[in-house]
This record gives C-alpha cells, sequence and structure tokens, in this order.
C-alpha cells in the first residue's frame, strides 16, 4: 500500500486551484474539472457531497481538526506574499516562533481549511548560525543532537 495524498472539499475548485497555484506554486499533476490533483499529493474535489454520497449539510466548513503543512525555505519572502493578499484571514496573531526556533504561520484557504507555513527546518539552523551560534549552541537551543543537525544540513 501507498499513501498518495490528501484531498479536500473545496466550493468553488477554479478559485481554489487559482490560491494553490498562486501562493504555493503548486503544479496540476491532473485535472479532472471537479476535481484536481497537485504533484506532492494534495487534492482539491469540487462537490464533495456527491463523492461521499452525504447531504450538502453534513459538508463541514471550518472544521480545525486537522490543517494542510508547508516548509518554506524563504520564510520572510513568503510572509511579505502573504500580507500582500487581501483574502487570507489569519488564524491566530500571525507569525509565531515555536520553542526549538522555527517560525510559522497559520491561516485558512478560501474554504475555511487550515494551512500552516513553517520555515524550513534546515534554513532555521542556517538562520541560528549566520547568527553566530555554534552548531553546539544550535543543538542546545533546538534539543537536537548534533548528528541530527548534520544530517539536516546534508540534505
Amino acid at each position: 500500500m501507498k499513501y498518495e495524498g490528501v484531498c479536500i472539499a473545496v466550493s468553488d475548485v477554479k478559485q481554489a486551484r487559482k490560491f494553490y497555484e498562486e501562493l504555493f506554486g503548486l503544479t496540476v499533476f491532473q485535472d479532472y474539472g471537479i476535481n484536481i490533483s497537485f504533484h506532492g499529493g494534495l487534492s482539491l474535489q469540487q462537490e464533495f457531497d456527491w463523492l461521499l454520497d452525504l447531504p450538502k449539510e453534513q459538508i463541514k466548513s471550518a472544521p480545525h481538526n486537522m490543517e494542510l503543512y508547508f516548509e518554506e525555505d524563504n520564510f520572510d519572502d513568503f510572509i511579505e506574499v502573504l500580507h500582500a493578499r487581501s483574502d487570507i484571514k489569519y488564524l491566530g496573531d500571525g507569525v509565531k516562533e515555536a520553542g526549538w526556533g522555527q517560525r510559522s504561520i497559520r491561516f485558512y484557504d478560501l474554504d475555511g481549511h487550515i494551512i500552516e507555513v513553517g520555515e524550513n527546518m534546515k534554513m532555521v539552523v542556517r538562520r541560528f548560525l549566520d547568527g553566530g551560534m555554534t552548531m553546539s549552541e544550535v543543538s542546545v537551543r533546538m534539543d537536537v543532537s548534533l548528528a541530527d543537525l548534520e544530517m539536516l544540513l546534508g540534505d
């Protein structure tokens, strides 16, 4: 068995496609009109009720029980692009920094699905090193072994 990805319900597949292509640079793998699959495993499905054979009323919006997660190498640039958009509704107070130093932001897509974009972990390590920390200090700061940091930087 092989995991292939996630399919999310959308109200307007054309608008959702534009959103994910513009904001995340996703490219379409397959386009079947009301179902679009992107390279990387994300699929969009309009008329989800029909697909699942459920009444439209049972298809929830903004369930707050899952999120789509992306990592970005150029996190600061992404935040600028995100803030330039007028169609973004944020979850929380904007960019947060986790205890291990990774910055992230959460917001909703056009249909109320939660999206988290986190700073690529390799970039977190690079940011700390560029800021003058030693590998040992980064290891302590991030609570990660030196071996794991070296493996991460080797990718």
